[in-house]
């Protein structure tokens, strides 16, 4: 049996991944009323954030979003988001981008999108590496400066990065609202159009390349990939067991130098590179101390 055999994970005949992100997609919308009648769920819950960009608007959603409570708080004079920055950090220090990996449900849509059969692309790295700074435009620009800085005249500015670019909620919220809603479908008007436009690219884009919307605009993947090297959470790779045959790197949906830099800003902690693996080199841990046999092995290529 091979080694991508031996660490290939199955649940049910899903991977590991698939089912953690379908649990995840479930647990965090699964208020079916709000599909039966159109109307989200105001509940007690609803004022705790979910650690994965997840629409408030969305019929189903049980939880509120980080990035629009975030945007919603700052946008409020003399206010400041404590609590949503406090469990953001929170989320960051304990997971890094595994949140992206293997909770997020806009992260499930784009890797089974992904798996449509369509010509697929690799992006150049003279775009690829200066368009993953968009993220951090999104973050600091759209949700974090224009909220804070650019109030209206009622004092409460509106979430410019959920109104106008999240893909997220107009699919999950949007799209549900405008179908339920008959009045809804009336007065949609130029920024719903808008919003479907963005959602289109990305969906499109989702079918040639592996999550592009995670590698250029999310402001949460932004926002947890600070913490990605030194969160709870990390990767290790074994240089005495790795052959260099490169398996993990030719899988990684991020396109992360694995075996570089195991614990990217870019890496999801999706288990891809862990899976195909084929001399089990890969391994992962929640304390962030380096298995027994990776002192030895950097030790050895110093030496050498």
């Amino acid at each position: 049996m091979s080694g991508m055999h031996r660490n290939r994970l199955k649940h049910g005949g899903l991977s590991l991944q698939r089912a953690i992100q379908l649990l995840s997609a479930a647990l965090l919308n699964g208020y079916i009323v709000g599909f039966q009648k159109g109307k989200i769920f105001t509940g007690g819950f609803k004022t705790v954030c979910v650690p994965v960009l997840n629409c408030y608007s969305c019929p189903g959603a049980l939880g509120a979003c980080p990035i629009g409570s975030l945007q919603a708080t700052l946008g409020v004079k003399h206010h400041f988001p404590f609590y949503v920055l406090g469990l953001m950090t929170l989320f960051g220090v304990l997971l890094g981008r595994l949140v992206c990996g293997l909770l997020c449900p806009f992260g499930l849509v784009q890797d089974l999108l992904y798996k449509i059969l369509f010509h697929k692309r690799n992006v150049p790295k003279k775009i690829d590496r200066p368009a993953r700074y968009l993220k951090y435009c999104v973050l600091f620009v759209l949700v974090i400066l224009l909220p804070a800085f650019a109030a209206s005249e009622s004092g409460i500015t509106p979430p410019y990065f959920c109104k106008y670019l999240c893909p997220a909620g107009t699919l999950e919220g949007g799209i549900p609202h405008v179908l339920l809603n008959p009045q809804l479908r009336k007065t949609a008007g130029v920024l719903f159009d808008w919003k479907l436009l963005i959602l289109f690219f990305i969906v499109l884009a989702s079918t040639i390349i592996p999550r592009p919307f995670c590698r250029y605009l999310c402001p949460l993947g932004a926002f947890y990939s600070l913490f990605n090297r030194f969160s709870f959470f990390q990767m290790h790779v074994d240089k005495d067991k790795c052959i260099g045959c490169r398996a993990c790197e030719r899988a990684c949906p991020m396109v992360v130098e694995v075996t570089k830099n195991c614990n990217s800003a870019e890496c999801i902690r999706c288990g891809k590179c862990k899976t195909v693996c084929p001399t089990n080199a890969i391994s992962w841990n929640f304390t962030g101390k380096v298995p027994a046999s990776e002192p030895k092995a950097i030790e050895t290529a110093d030496k050498a």
